[in-house]
């Protein structure tokens, strides 16, 4: 059996203004945009290159909602954005605005630089290390 997170709600302001920070400046593909009606969308938007992973952007409705727009992790790291080519991802993300709080960092797990999205919300660009190959399996003497 496979199971899969299929979308992850991410609050927001606007639809247009997330559609175009998240198309323009994370070069993310816009999958669905359809009117719920009363003003409601749904608004899928996929990393380039996945085939399962959306995110659900989910315009803020309430005051409640919207005093945690950008606050969804609570200060942390609240997603991961997995890439091929960090320094190519990273340069291509500076130029077209985005704000890095750290320069990028190689740790055990990959080379990394948390960014604020255009909410505040906190991501890793992370481009994990590959694992080391396995031995080669030798046959068992008896």
């Amino acid at each position: 059996m496979h199971h899969t997170i299929a979308a992850i709600a991410l609050l927001v302001r606007d639809y247009d203004e997330a559609i175009a920070f998240y198309t323009g400046c994370l070069d993310f593909e816009l999958v669905e945009d359809t009117p719920l009606g009363g003003g409601k969308r749904w608004v899928l938007l996929a990393p380039p290159g996945s085939s399962e992973t959306r995110l659900l952007l989910a315009q803020a409705s309430t005051a409640e909602q919207d005093s945690h727009v950008g606050e969804q992790g609570g200060g942390r790291v609240f997603l991961f954005l997995h890439v091929d080519d960090f320094h190519a991802r990273y340069e291509a993300m500076r130029s077209r605005g985005v704000r890095f709080l750290e320069r990028p960092r190689d740790e055990p797990y990959g080379t990394v630089a948390v960014f604020e999205d255009l909410y505040g919300n906190k991501w890793d660009l992370l481009q994990p290390r590959t694992k080391p190959a396995a031995p080669p399996l030798r046959p068992v003497n008896t």
